[in-house]
């Protein structure tokens, strides 16, 4: 069954006359006659009690009529709803961001919610592991961490920004005037972490050794109240360099060590389809101020 079909049934149904319905489908009347008799033979049903003066629809045709516009109707709609997302003027997208890479987020969800009105945003923040089963479930069509220290089956990470792991400190705090910072330095200081499975917490576990001691005084999954912690206070904590973007009184000092980088990705499912409003999104993401320095063009 062709949708083609429908529409000229729907005309001879509306007209009873085959050479009217013809002429407003812009069809010859005997491909519109043998569309509608291989429509016939496809349902089984006669539609239509042909004469030669007269046209009438059959039990089966009448059955058929409401359908047949409704179908045609609810294609006509769809066709309207891919030229809307084609266009950017409608759909939803669904996006996973882990706590610490969220702050570049601001300046790019503002413009995008103001380039595309027509566009709902779904922003799921989570710890790594779990935006990776979100992703893996279609559940959010792309995700915006820093790369993971192992790499995760079916997901590619494309590079978006170099970053590096830093310690975190109040503008008044001692250590504020250094340009880099040890570990053994971090070892005079109680500290505010990022809770285990966050990806700073992992990173910075990565690089250390259990000859390290720290004194590590509170653990935290949400970045912007262990933020308030150290500019109020002279802990220290560990964190990448961009998840302090835009804020005040703190000061992110690089860690003096050798692997210390934290590289700002997007990550997506192997040969996935990508929506043209997730293209959109990530353009005005790379042409942002937060990332634009340290950008790393993949669209």
């Amino acid at each position: 069954m062709e949708l083609r079909q429908l529409k000229y049934f729907i005309k001879v149904a509306e007209t009873l006359n085959f050479s009217e319905a013809a002429k407003l489908s812009c069809v010859t009347q005997s491909t519109l006659s043998q569309q509608i008799k291989q429509l016939e033979n496809e349902l089984g049903s006669q539609l239509l009690v042909r004469s030669s003066h007269n046209v009438a629809l059959t039990e089966a045709g009448a059955e058929l009529l409401p359908y047949a516009r409704r179908t045609l109707h609810e294609a006509e709609l769809c066709r309207t709803r891919m030229d809307d997302l084609n266009k950017l003027t409608a759909g939803t997208l669904n996006i996973g961001v882990t706590y610490s890479f969220s702050p570049i987020l601001t300046e790019t969800l503002v413009s995008f919610m103001k380039m595309y009105p027509g566009i709902k945003l779904n922003i799921f923040y989570k710890p790594m592991a779990e935006l990776m089963e979100l992703l893996r479930s279609r559940k959010v069509d792309f995700v915006l961490a820093f790369r993971p220290t192992k790499p995760v089956d079916g997901v590619e990470s494309h590079i978006l920004f170099q970053n590096y792991l830093s310690a975190i400190v109040s503008s008044r705090h001692p250590l504020a005037s250094k340009s880099r910072i040890s570990l053994s330095d971090l070892e005079n200081y109680d500290l505010a972490l990022p809770s285990q499975g966050l990806q700073a917490r992992n990173a910075f576990e990565h690089i250390i050794t259990p000859d390290h001691h720290f004194r590590i005084r509170i653990e935290l999954n949400e970045v912007n109240i262990l933020l308030t912690l150290i500019r109020q206070s002279f802990l220290v904590s560990v964190l990448a360099e961009a998840s302090i973007h835009n804020e005040n009184g703190i000061k992110a000092i690089p860690l003096d060590l050798p692997d210390n980088e934290m590289t700002g990705c997007v990550h997506t499912l192997k040969d996935s389809y990508r929506k043209h409003s997730m293209q959109e999104f990530i353009r005005l993401l790379s042409d942002s101020f937060a990332v634009k320095e340290r950008q790393n063009e993949w669209i």
